[in-house]
């Protein structure tokens, strides 16, 4: 009993002997960091003595344990410990073994990095942060973590029961262990730490001074609260999180949870909320464009009075999307707006605002900080266009602007098929790279089939060959069928129609295709024509900076709607067509699409086709992204792309058809697998396709940028060689653009002489003038606003309004030249194509009205549809396109309101009865057109300088070697005048001129001084002081710039020069400069003339005067009035030396004889 009472004694007094040291020590420790003053004669080496001491009474500790331990047997408890360390052991062994199988049904990495923990959620973890950051991640950040509090406080339990030997063993296998039991008791415990830290955080923001005295009165916890201290000083005051519910119906969530940016959410907001700009490449049908201005909103980003701006590339997207999200949101057309250029629905409520590009660009003119928008989102990115490639290098500029004066502003760019180093590598863009967010679309497989052979001509013969196989062999689901232009799209719809007529099936089907067609598009119509009786004033908002948009392919193509009158264009029909049967047994409901389609008619490619119909869509490549059609299963892809190309040496653009890019033709390929496994048929071969180039290119590299640079000339962005860009124009380019516009006067012109350097650094940062401030001012181009902004002398403001509609909304007049498919059509053709013949002379007018040539042609049909109430009854007798008809009516109203913005006095109105202009007013229209198209001469052959016979009654342009013709069209076709100037030349089977004006010879030196090379002064007329401008005049030669040809001599002001200084001399001392002075010239001793010969300088007394006019700069009367004001003895000695002194006493009262 004795001895098991000493057994139990020491193991008691053993216990109390080792804790006993370790609590003297801690409270030693205490006192010295508790209170350092008592402290006295304790010098740095303390620290190293104290833990010596401890390590030394340990050792003495072991010392004594170590005899003691070996002799006594286990005790029950330190057997089950030991049996539990032996068990870790073999786990320990059999875990390699374990972990080779899981490794056989694992998931593989990559798509283990797809996977994300919901635990996370509102904790506060950035979950884009850890998406980035996925690929950096080492092996074992999967493994639980160990908190260093728990791993110390089972330090010290085991301490308290298992002697030094035993417990460094449980630490050693501790380390590494990985039982179920121990993750769980790690788990709990730093779950209990993870609240206190909390805890602590929240007593840190609140009570500071509290925590400062914890840290100091225990120790044990000081190393765990340091990092808390830095985390909380760092961290930026707590925000309550703002959440605006949406009331939406159970079938609308339903659809949205199926969309993959739904899953995004949280990655998205978050990344947002922590940068100023972030990029989100989806997919197209991912839900991008219709979801993220919804997560924006439900954050509160349109609290308040701010708003969300999204813009899009193309007008159908802006008004279809607006739409669509306000359905979504249940919520009124009046909070979720849209604004295009003739149109939109914004009100003073708006909250999400769908605009098109220019809109915006309009917008950044008159509030460069864009205050009303917490948020701009840029949609369609990878279209690149020019508006969007300014957008984005402006907004990189206004985001940080706005978040330095405490407005922040996010930027959120979106895009398909994004080539995203354009803009995280464009350090001059963002400095910091903008975080990439990838959602992943809602796709399913798509089986790639290529032609072995690719047609190079016939195109739409193949696709009309490969849609009639589809439809008839294999199973249902929607075909989508890509071409490149609205002429091409009808044609091919026309024969679907008629191969596969789905009306005789059934009579409803025949009704709805009825009403769907003829009877619609008149109820369109009419309400377009009451919409339009009474114009109402049109906001300047609401027009883009140019006139170029993405309707110009389909106005090229000159077509209207396949229900104006059953017009459709049979361009690449294939002869043969007649001989295929019509199939009524499998009809095909068939739907064009494309971006000048009226929306009525592109809404129906959204609806479900008819019962027992196949629905097939052919489209441009508007929807390629724009738009995400439901229950396509096919898609056929002709592979080309209809776009227009400038030359810049010649100044021809024109539309030609080339190939697409891979990322186009994938996009393409994509829309065949939205709701189902699908295919795309490619209508040419994979060789073709390897060629394709990777990207399509941006379009601010294939066109001119004179309006652009005039755009952000008025935004003061002076040196537009330095703005950022993400694909920048050529050098080229920019200062083709320069020169045209300095030529135009809307930039001053650069320093001719100086170092080389600073006239290059010059010449590409010319500075805006006040002409061209009222140019950028007009939602048109350069040339057209030059000619608006002369246009208000001789009452000419309206004409000038009219013809610059009707120039820059183009092909107002229908094209009859088309092959006819029956007898019937051709005769109706011929009749309307003598219809408008005859229409156009009586519109041309005789006389000097006819020299305005083509400009009055478009100026009498304006004029004659207005005053007939612009109805589609008078367009289709007459042979005008009633599309641009009101297209023409809406921009005259825009371009009113301008004017009178710009020059409130002038009052302009549109007036719809507006009378044809005077004989007076011709003659000066057309030479504000001159003064407009200066560039844009053309001059007839002369017969010496004809080298062909082919060049008869051809033209010359400065810019071009080939010959060009007038049209055969035009009203100056047969008068043939020797100077003409052209709207633009556009190549044909020739090169033609389109809206040509007949100009005269003399007016150009006087109108276009700037393109012409004058000659030194003529004797004859010899030169003359002009008392009403106090000015020396003079009669000089010209010629034209480039080409030379020799113009008629014009009176211009004398040049600059030391003889414009001796002619003034010699008129002064004539008395024309001063009248006063008259009565001298009978007492001058030598005549004023001898001023102009070559030994003039042997007599003094014609230095004496030359010298101060030289030095002071004087060569005309202002001049030497300004220096009389300041100096009124000024030339009094050098004109008395001029007369005898009697006369100098006189002439010295009297002077300055002003």
């Amino acid at each position: 009993m004795g001895k098991l009472r000493k057994k139990h004694n020491w193991k008691g007094r053993q216990k109390s002997e080792t804790q006993q040291p370790a609590k003297e020590e801690k409270t030693d420790i205490v006192v010295e960091l508790n209170d350092g003053n008592r402290m006295k004669g304790v010098d740095d080496s303390n620290p190293l003595v104290l833990p010596a001491s401890k390590h030394k009474k340990k050792k003495e500790d072991e010392s004594k344990k170590k005899p003691v331990i070996s002799k006594k047997p286990l005790t029950k408890k330190q057997r089950k410990e030991l049996q539990k360390v032996l068990e870790r052991k073999e786990k320990k062994a059999q875990r390699a073994d374990i972990l080779s199988k899981l490794a056989e049904v694992q998931l593989p990495e990559s798509e283990l990095k797809l996977l994300f923990t919901t635990s996370k959620l509102g904790t506060g973890d950035k979950l884009y942060q850890t998406k980035q950051s996925l690929d950096e991640a080492k092996d074992g950040d999967s493994d639980p973590k160990i908190s260093s509090v728990s791993g110390a406080n089972r330090k010290r339990k085991w301490e308290e029961e298992e002697d030094e030997e035993e417990e460094q063993q449980k630490e050693e296998s501790s380390d590494e262990d990985t039982s179920s039991d121990e993750e769980e008791e790690e788990e709990n415990n730093g779950g209990n730490n993870s609240i206190e830290t909390n805890e602590q955080k929240d007593a840190d923001e609140t009570k500071p001074e509290e925590k400062l005295e914890q840290n100091v009165a225990d120790p044990d916890t000081q190393k765990e609260t340091v990092p808390n201290k830095k985390t909380v000083q760092s961290r930026k005051p707590s925000e309550p999180a703002v959440f605006i519910p949406v009331d939406r119906s159970a079938e609308v969530q339903g659809a949205r949870l199926k969309l993959p940016v739904l899953a995004e959410e949280q990655v998205i907001m978050e990344a947002v909320r922590e940068n100023p700009c972030v990029v989100i490449c989806g997919e197209t049908g991912s839900g991008k464009t219709t979801q993220v201005p919804q997560f924006l909103y439900e954050a509160g980003y349109a609290c308040g009075s701010r708003i969300i701006g999204i813009t899009e590339p193309r007008r159908v997207a802006a008004v279809s999307m607006s739409h669509r999200v306000a359905k979504e949101m249940n919520l009124p057309s009046q909070v979720v707006s849209y604004q295009i250029r003739y149109e939109g629905n914004v009100t003073s409520d708006t909250k999400i605002k769908f605009m098109t590009d220019g809109v915006l660009l309009k917008e950044i003119q008159k509030d460069f900080l864009l205050q009303r928008y917490s948020v701009i989102i840029i949609d369609e990115a990878h279209e690149r266009s020019v508006y969007t490639d300014i957008l984005i290098g402006l907004l990189s500029r206004i985001v940080p602007l706005r978040n330095k004066k405490g407005m922040p502003m996010k930027l959120l760019i979106m895009s398909a098929t994004l080539r995203v180093e354009d803009f995280t590598e464009n350090q001059k863009l963002f400095r910091t790279p903008p975080p990439v967010i990838k959602v992943d679309a809602r796709q399913f497989p798509v089986t790639i089939h290529f032609n072995k052979r690719t047609p190079l001509d016939d195109y739409t013969g193949e696709a009309f060959q490969k849609t009639c196989k589809i439809h008839r062999m294999l199973p249902p689901g929607g075909i989508l069928v890509f071409l490149t232009g609205q002429a091409e799209v009808h044609s091919l719809c026309r024969r679907l129609r008629k191969a596969f007529p789905f009306r005789k099936g059934s009579t409803a089907a025949a009704e709805d295709e009825e009403a769907d067609t003829a009877e619609a598009m008149r109820k369109f119509k009419k309400a377009k024509q009451k919409k339009n009786v009474s114009l109402p004033r049109i906001d300047l908002d609401n027009y883009s900076a140019l006139p170029v948009d993405e309707g110009d392919e389909d106005r090229e193509a000159g077509i209207g709607d396949e229900e104006d009158g059953g017009s459709d264009l049979e361009i690449g029909d294939d002869p043969n067509e007649s001989e295929c049967k019509a199939d009524p047994s499998i009809p095909l409901f068939v739907l064009p699409l494309y971006s000048l389609l009226a929306p009525e008619q592109q809404a129906k490619v959204f609806r479900p086709p008819p019962p027992g119909t196949r629905l097939c869509v052919v489209a441009t490549n508007v929807a390629e992204t724009s738009l995400t059609i439901p229950g396509i299963k096919y898609v056929v892809d002709c592979g080309r792309v209809k776009k227009r190309y400038y030359d810049r040496v010649t100044g021809v653009s024109s539309f030609k058809v080339s190939w697409t890019s891979q990322a186009s033709a994938n996009q393409r390929a994509g829309r065949a697998g939205r709701t189902e496994a699908g295919h795309c048929y490619r209508l040419y071969s994979s060789a073709v396709f390897g060629d394709f180039s990777e990207f399509s290119e941006a379009e601010i590299t294939r066109r001119p940028v004179e309006d652009l640079i005039l755009q952000m000339k008025d935004l003061n962005i002076e040196k537009v060689v330095n703005f950022p860009f993400p694909t920048p124009p050529s050098t080229e380019a920019l200062i083709a653009a320069e020169d045209l516009l300095v030529s135009l006067g809307a930039l001053e012109e650069p320093p001719r002489s100086g170092r080389i350097k600073d006239l290059q650094r010059a010449k590409l940062s010319c500075p805006i003038t006040s002409l061209g401030r009222a140019m950028a001012s007009f939602p048109v181009a350069p040339r057209y606003a030059k000619m608006l902004a002369l246009g208000k002398q001789q009452d000419c403001l309206p004409y000038i309004i009219a013809v610059v509609s009707a120039m820059t909304v183009r092909e107002i007049f229908e094209d009859f030249d088309r092959p006819a498919r029956s007898d019937d059509e051709s005769s109706t053709l011929t009749q309307r194509r003598a219809r408008l013949t005859q229409m156009r002379r009586l519109w041309a007018g005789q006389g000097a009205s006819l020299l305005l040539g083509d400009l009055m042609v478009m100026l009498g049909a304006v004029g004659a549809c207005e005053f007939a109430g612009c109805t589609p009854k008078f367009c289709e007798e007459n042979g005008l396109r009633y599309k641009a008809m009101v297209e023409i009516r809406r921009l005259r109203g825009q371009l009113t309101n301008a004017v009178n913005a710009v020059c409130p006095e002038v009052g302009v109105f549109v007036d719809p009865k507006m009378t044809p202009p005077t004989e007076h007013q011709v003659v000066c229209l057309r030479q504000i057109v001159l003064a407009g198209l200066g560039d844009h001469l053309a001059r007839r052959i002369q017969a010496e300088d004809m080298l062909d016979s082919k060049w008869k009654n051809a033209y010359t342009t400065p810019l071009m070697d080939d010959p060009v013709f007038i049209h055969p069209n035009s009203a100056l076709f047969k008068k043939l005048p020797e100077f003409v100037v052209y709207q633009e030349i556009m190549e044909t089977s020739k090169m033609y001129m389109r809206g040509v004006s007949a100009v005269e010879a003399d007016w150009v030196p006087q109108l276009l001084p700037q393109y012409c090379h004058f000659g030194s002064p003529l004797d004859s007329p010899a030169p003359w002081f002009c008392s009403s401008s106090g000015t020396i005049r003079c009669h000089r030669s010209s010629t034209f710039f480039r080409v030379g040809w020799q113009l008629p001599a014009v009176e211009t002001e004398h040049p600059e020069g030391l003889e414009r200084y001796r002619l003034f001399a010699r008129f002064l001392l004539e008395g024309q400069v001063c009248p006063k002075l008259k009565k001298n010239t009978g007492h001058l001793l030598s005549n004023p003339s001898i001023m102009m010969k070559t030994w003039a300088k042997l007599q003094p007394r014609t230095e004496a005067l030359l010298g101060p006019l030289v030095s002071r700069r004087v060569d005309s009367r202002d001049a030497l009035h300004s220096i009389w004001k300041t100096e009124d003895k000024f030339l009094l000695s050098a004109y008395c030396q001029w007369l005898p002194e009697a006369t100098h006493q006189e002439v010295a009262k009297l002077w300055p004889p002003i």
